[in-house]
């Protein structure tokens, strides 16, 4: 059961990223046409502007993340031995390197990790959740993050993040090139004889670089809501024991929103920190349901 599931949520990330470059791609052909009159310029700037950005945030990914949340950095085992030798052991299990250890002043039970790949990963919990959890709920939190790490999911969100950030500015550009240059290209194709074929390309162009945004964001938060299950899973397979996670994820359900949480961040936390009402069909959800993610636990 365990294997199996972490082999599906596998094959559905490569899925799930397929279509963010896709759509980047798409987004991409769209700008072109109306920008530069070139579907394949506009795909070739759509993957430009979005190498740009990811080698800009895999490089500096960590600090910005940890300063957009108020996170507190540890220095050393001095600074809190308790959660030190707890991520110190599970990173152990996990055969990953010691990660950076954050503290966000927040009574809210909640935790995230970070980073652009394993040797170069961060992971954060709130003093709430210090506060009240156990060792054994800790070390399924933990677990979960470590997990995160492990499989790379630390990178795969950062880069989620930036091809967002280009799919926006491409759609900028692409709305400018419209209101001041689209009006001007379809005049001369009336005079040219090709105005209602030109037209309607041009309204299926504006189409999608409307909806985009939204796609864009629809599919990073489908990335996040199945890598957590899959983290889930994996905090199993590192803890043996199931129990520790399943009350942790109760405990943190059943608590008051985060005061310090950024809103870009928000689907890198192990729960919502902001405790939205649950949107229709979940389409819109950062988190899959807790009591999904519980039963499929006790199913382990």
């Amino acid at each position: 059961m365990l294997f199996e599931q972490i082999a599906r949520n596998k094959r559905h990330t490569v899925y799930v990223m397929a279509a963010f470059v896709l759509l980047v791609a798409v987004i991409g052909a769209a700008v072109g046409y109306v920008f530069f009159d070139s579907t394949v310029a506009g795909l070739v700037m759509a993957l430009v502007v979005a190498a740009i950005y990811m080698a800009i945030m895999l490089g500096q990914s960590t600090d910005v993340v940890m300063g957009m949340n108020h996170a507190r950095e540890l220095h050393g085992e001095a600074d809190d031995p308790e959660l030190w030798h707890i991520v110190e052991d599970m990173a152990l299990v996990a055969k990953v390197p010691m990660p950076r250890v954050f503290i966000i002043q927040d009574d809210s039970p909640n935790a995230f990790a970070t980073g652009n790949n394993p040797e170069h990963a961060a992971v954060a919990v709130t003093t709430g959740i210090q506060a009240r959890l156990n060792r054994e709920e800790m070390e399924g939190v933990l677990g979960h993050e470590l997990t995160h790490v492990r499989n790379y999911d630390i990178r795969l969100q950062t880069i989620a993040l930036a091809l967002t950030a280009a799919i926006s500015l491409l759609v900028n550009w692409g709305m400018n090139a419209f209101w001041w240059g689209g009006g001007r290209r379809r005049r001369d194709n009336d005079r040219d004889g090709n105005g209602s074929a030109q037209a309607l390309l041009m309204v299926l162009a504006i189409v999608v670089i409307i909806l985009a945004p939204l796609a864009a964001s629809l599919v990073q938060l489908a990335l996040s809501r199945n890598r957590e299950y899959l983290a889930d899973a994996g905090s199993v397979e590192l803890t043996r024991n199931p129990l520790g996670l399943i009350n942790a994820l109760q405990k943190i359900d059943d608590s008051q929103p985060m005061q310090a949480a950024d809103p870009s961040s928000a689907a890198l936390y192990i729960s919502d920190p902001f405790k939205a009402k649950k949107s229709w069909a979940h389409l819109f959800d950062t988190h899959p349901p807790m009591a999904d993610r519980i039963e499929r636990l006790k199913k382990m």
